[in-house]
């Protein structure tokens, strides 16, 4: 009977164990798509300071644009967590939003080979952000979903697994891409 009760009790110690390392690698997956999207913002904030230079000479009237802009940038950049991540991104969103807008009034600043190489890799930046914020969030969702299930939600509860934040965007208009056409 002694051999039954220690074959049981090491049976349940490697289940333990393997619930314990996939929520490690869930978490580390978590981690890792984090730094995706952290990689791709980096990216995005180089963009930006080429975009305000170019459009700089053109936009002397437009100061207050510019400056916003370049504000959001940097909150963008001082952000920190996935919530305040998340509510820079959708400000800095919104002000090159407006930036677009005023451009589109500017049909020399338009056809500027120099913002139409800017605006080409920030739409493609752009594009890889959505791909990341995607990634990450369904990772925290697998990792979130496997803390929360039975019997491997005992295992997180005892080792201080705790669900992650999804980075979500606030407004449905800020769900898309900014809209860049300098056509």
């Amino acid at each position: 009977m002694s051999w039954i009760l220690l074959i049981a009790v090491v049976l349940i110690v490697f289940w333990a164990v393997g619930l314990y390392n996939t929520l490690v690698r869930l978490r580390k997956r978590c981690d890792n798509g984090w730094a995706q999207i952290d990689v791709q913002l980096k990216r995005r904030y180089d963009l930006i300071p080429n975009l305000v230079e170019t459009a700089k000479g053109y936009l002397k009237h437009e100061r207050e644009v510019l400056e916003n802009v370049t504000k959001a940038r940097q909150q963008a950049i001082d952000a920190s967590g996935v919530a305040d991540q998340a509510q820079a991104e959708n400000f800095l969103s919104q002000t090159l939003k407006s930036l677009f807008a005023v451009v589109e009034a500017y049909p020399d600043l338009k056809a500027n080979q120099n913002m139409l190489a800017v605006q080409e890799e920030l739409v493609s930046t752009e594009n890889k952000i959505s791909y990341a914020r995607q990634h990450y969030n369904d990772t925290v969702m697998r990792f979130n979903t496997r803390t929360e299930v039975f019997p491997s939600s005992i295992v997180a509860n005892m080792f201080g697994f705790v669900e992650r934040e999804f980075f979500e965007l606030e407004e449905e208009a800020e769900r898309e891409a900014p809209k860049v056409d300098f056509s």
